[in-house]
């Protein structure tokens, strides 16, 4: 049921412009159908009317300027007066100021609640007059008491209040309608742009992963497929070991990027992502590739959140794979864990030692990841030259402990 009540909904917002238009026909048809016998003389009025409402969504501003001319010209005599069964016609002034509370922009709506008044006082002063069949406001609710002796002043009053009133009460009710519309709107849209932007970091996310899965493996594939080929004529048998590490490195990508896929594919959020514990065989995987690499842990290790334990596995693993690519196999890198009293002090001092291994990257883009990985994690991270080093510095704040105090 609440779905179809919103199917409803959003239909009539769809066609909200040409809703008016139907009104305007109904409203002509019901007052012509119980007309009686003063309908050739009150139809041009309940067509004015007719109009006023069919227009208030394309041109309020007509729509306004009829409910003024219609009561003015029935005070000047022009147009057939109000009688005893046509003066809630006037209902029409309240649809007029319903609609365009609703749909009206800028001036206009600015103008309804002025023109209610207006049209009020015109519709009061009229039927305080008596009208050519015998009718006035003051004789129909007075009974036996004539027009002059009916106290005039308090039904002008009287009439007054109600009609504005109800024109008030209409445009009320359209501009709570609009409110409501219009929060529902901003809802949607803010669902939307939660939503867009969840998307985005996802796709960062992603990017990042795939970045440093695929980035420290060709790296290391490259430099000893390389390596391999400047020794091939002097040591033969270095080619069997180049071809092995190959094969082991390779392996490990296959399955950090098929985790990863699976893991996109079906959200499994209790995938293992490396973490900090995960560092060690790293090290020992680039020691096995050539390069002079240690880990040196400092202080007492605490427990840190999944998502820090892999920003911090994330930035080794990117500096040790810039440190290969920019330094050669044979460089040298001092990776350290310091676990100071806030948080993880991560030192990763790199210095090339022989020919750079030629990849086609550079080194910024792995240095933009890293920033953004620890950013994201709470903490900061520094990238640079120091002499013939190349130091990257990162903090990752970690929980703050809760002592027991005795």
């Amino acid at each position: 049921m609440d779905t179809i009540l919103r199917r409803i909904a959003r239909a009539v917002l769809r066609h909200s412009r040409w809703i008016p238009v139907a009104g305007g026909a109904a409203y002509f048809l019901l007052w012509a159908l119980g007309g009686g016998r003063t309908l050739t003389m009150t139809a041009v009025v309940f067509g004015l009317f007719a109009v006023a409402i069919a227009i208030s969504g394309f041109v309020p501003s007509a729509s306004l300027g009829i409910l003024v001319l219609v009561p003015l010209l029935q005070l000047v005599g022009v147009l057939y007066p109000p009688g005893a069964t046509t003066w809630p016609a006037y209902a029409a002034a309240g649809i007029v100021g319903l609609v365009i509370a609703f749909r009206g922009e800028g001036v206009v709506r600015k103008l309804v609640l002025p023109v209610g008044v207006v049209t009020g006082f015109l519709f009061a002063l009229r039927m305080m007059l008596p009208s050519p069949e015998e009718f006035s406001w003051t004789s129909w609710v007075g009974g036996e008491y004539t027009v002059t002796d009916y106290p005039i002043r308090e039904g002008f009053v009287t009439l007054f209040i109600v009609a504005v009133g109800f024109f008030v009460g209409m445009w009320a009710v359209g501009l709570a309608a609009r409110s409501l519309l219009r929060e529902r709107e901003m809802g949607r849209v803010l669902t939307r742009t939660d939503f867009e932007l969840r998307l985005a970091e996802d796709r960062a996310r992603i990017s990042r992963d795939v970045h440093d899965a695929l980035a420290h493996s060709l790296a290391v594939i490259v430099s000893q497929a390389e390596g391999a080929l400047a020794l091939q004529a002097k040591k033969p048998t270095v080619a069997t070991d180049a071809l092995t590490n190959i094969a082991s490195v390779g392996r490990v990508a296959l399955t950090d990027v098929r985790s990863l896929v699976e893991s996109i594919h079906d959200q499994d959020l209790t995938a293992v992502a490396p973490t900090a514990d995960d560092l060690s065989a790293l090290v020992a995987r680039m020691r096995k590739v050539g390069m002079d690499a240690t880990l040196q842990v400092l202080g007492e290790p605490r427990e840190l959140p999944a998502s820090r334990e892999q920003a911090v596995f994330r930035i080794v693993q990117e500096s040790l794979t810039n440190a290969l690519k920019h330094g050669g196999p044979t460089s040298t890198a001092r990776v350290t864990l310091d676990w100071q009293g806030t948080g993880l002090a991560v030192l990763v001092v790199s210095r090339p030692n022989g020919d750079p291994a030629v990849l086609g990257a550079s080194r910024g883009v792995g240095i933009a990841g890293m920033k953004e990985r620890a950013r994201l994690a709470g903490g900061w991270l520094t990238a640079g030259p120091d002499g013939d080093d190349f130091l990257v510095t990162a903090f990752i704040p970690a929980p703050v402990r809760e002592f027991a105090h005795a």
